[in-house]
């Protein structure tokens, strides 16, 4: 060090760095949350906070099986609540997600953007000044003159398509003063790019990304989703208070349903007589229209119905067996059909029968199962082995007490809350079981009075969605996966060609070629601009064109060593 200059850093001052300031840190958190590892980060991180919702009962589907988790669950069961297990999709934390993801998006959109359009209004780079260096080279010697040379290569690059060229393509004189009029003895230069559709592809992408969480997020805003059991020669109506389950979102209007009808005329049901696969499911139904006007239509699985704005679909079905249970003072204490939920292929139902107003002022509860063609396959015991009702009969036990009914807490209608009740038994105290065939009565024990096995209709579980948003949801994903495709298999190539007048009547053609990344086309695409070249002489190319081909000003350096200050002067930065 020379002496009296003093090393601050030597001298072991200590580094003061500046001070970032609010500005400075808000645009740290800016390019940090529009990066590609935050937005990937945010991606994956959106995915695992779904998985509370396939793990947890989620309110808005089932608010019965979430009240039921509370009671069973009553340590866990409120700290989840507090934590939106039960709504994830609607939870702060979950929508927190979304939004910075949509941020992070457009963030990284509209910057990517403006460089591509910049970029692409822009000219192709120049013509470097050797071409021994780069991946893919070659040179002819042609009678056609300089001019006529490369105007045939720009028709070449350029493609048969002008509204769609293959190539950007630029041509012009070397090494002439802007306004100068090229003379006979002018180097003439193309220089050609393409691959700027595989940015395009990207975007595409990004904005698709972005347009599925706008439909996404807007569909389930005003989505609405209901489910109804409907028995064969009973309907619903298109109304809240109809559906047995109703779902929708926060901007949903309930004076927007269409007030249509639908009646259940009839159901029918075939399976395969070996095996008893099911084969085919067919609801018969009939429309009525706000207008009075009526029509008849079906509905199959994977062939729903629309009708008011929404696809009704054929969710499920079975049997709902009609029942009537008397006191023991003779009144009817109920009477109806009770949908059981088949339980195996051979549609073993299991249901529960609640009455709560029988005269004794002992509620009754009847649980058990449905046997569609029931055989005894031992002492007492009975199976169903076709689900079709040739046989059916009901298998019950019998409970009393207090039902859970006026608790103010809701119910599952198909399970029976047992704490209240007493199982019915016989004088030995066994647990009484009633066997109770189609048609036929028997005896309650003690006392409740009388069960009659009336008829076995079916029914069928229909689900209604409505979702004004699925047709953007479908275009987004598949411009996504165009967009994905476009930016995966486009290649990006640079193509240079150098015509030279090398004496009288001739012309000393030099090319060379570049790409972004591995590409075994990149030769072949440069001998096809070669061979549409007219007039070449054969064997007479000359290689040392390849190394030397003219200076020009503000050319760079050929060969690999350019590429990144080639590419970086004519390509926007890479986002993610």
């Amino acid at each position: 060090m020379p002496d009296g200059v003093d090393d601050a850093f030597l001298a072991g001052a200590p580094v003061v760095l500046p001070r970032l300031g609010a500005v400075g840190w808000l645009r740290w958190v800016w390019r940090q949350l529009t990066s590609m590892r935050v937005a990937l980060m945010l991606l994956m991180l959106l995915a695992v906070a779904a998985v509370p919702g396939s793990v947890y009962p989620q309110r808005p589907a089932d608010p019965t099986v979430v009240a039921q988790y509370l009671v069973d669950h009553p340590g866990a069961g409120p700290w989840l609540d507090r934590l939106g297990m039960f709504d994830v999709y609607s939870s702060v934390w979950f929508s927190s997600i979304y939004l910075l993801l949509f941020v992070s998006l457009i963030g990284c959109i509209l910057p990517r953007t403006r460089a591509y359009l910049s970029a692409v209004r822009a000219r192709p780079p120049r013509t470097p000044r050797r071409f021994d260096r780069f991946p893919a080279q070659g040179a002819l010697t042609t009678t056609a003159g300089a001019r006529e040379v490369a105007d045939a290569a720009a028709v070449a690059l350029r493609g048969r398509l002008r509204w769609l060229p293959r190539f950007r393509v630029d041509v012009r004189a070397e090494g002439l003063l802007v306004g100068a009029d090229p003379g006979a003895g002018t180097t003439w230069v193309v220089s050609a790019e393409r691959g700027y559709l595989r940015e395009a592809g990207n975007l595409a992408f990004h904005l698709a990304l972005l347009g599925l969480l706008v439909a996404v997020g807007t569909g389930q805003f005003l989505h609405y989703r209901g489910q109804a059991l409907v028995l064969e020669g009973r309907g619903f109506a298109n109304a809240v208070v109809d559906y047995d389950t109703f779902d929708s979102g926060a901007g949903f209007d309930p004076a927007s349903l269409v007030p249509f009808t639908l009646t259940l005329d009839a159901f029918t049901a075939s399976f395969d007589p070996e095996t008893l696969a099911a084969r085919f499911f067919e609801a018969d139904v009939t429309v009525r229209e706000p207008d009075g006007s009526t029509s008849a239509d079906s509905i199959r699985v994977n062939h729903p119905l629309d009708v008011g704005g929404a696809k009704i679909y054929l969710q499920g079905n079975g049997y709902a067996p009609e029942v009537t249970m008397r006191d023991a003072a003779g009144e009817v204490a109920f009477a109806g059909a009770v949908p059981f939920l088949p339980q195996d292929d051979v549609y073993t139902s299991r249901g529960v029968i609640k009455v709560p107003d029988v005269s004794t002022g002992a509620q009754v509860g009847l649980v058990g199962y449905l046997l569609p063609t029931a055989v005894e396959s031992g002492s007492g015991l009975w199976r169903s082995v076709n689900p079709q009702p040739n046989a059916p009969m009901l298998v019950l036990s019998v409970w009393s007490g207090d039902l859970g009914l006026d608790d103010g807490v809701p119910q599952n209608v198909y399970q029976l809350d047992e704490s209240a009740m007493t199982q019915e038994v016989d004088d030995a105290g066994a647990p009484v079981t009633l066997y109770v065939a189609a048609g036929e009565t028997v005896e309650l024990p003690g006392g409740l009075g009388t069960l009659t096995f009336d008829d076995l209709p079916r029914y069928v579980a229909l689900d209604l969605r409505h979702d004004p948003t699925l047709a953007y949801v479908l275009a987004s994903a598949l411009i996504a996966l165009a967009g994905l495709a476009i930016s995966l298999f486009t290649p990006r190539r640079r193509v240079w060609l150098r015509a030279t007048p090398a004496g009288p009547g001739r012309t000393q053609v030099t090319a060379a070629a570049l790409a972004r990344g591995d590409d075994l086309g990149l030769q072949a695409e440069l001998d096809a601009v070669l061979a549409a070249i007219p007039g070449p002489v054969p064997g007479a190319a000359d290689d040392s064109g390849a190394q030397d081909g003219g200076a020009q000003d503000g050319d760079v350096n050929g060969g690999a060593s350019s590429r990144s200050r080639e590419e970086s002067a004519t390509e926007p930065k890479a986002g993610r």
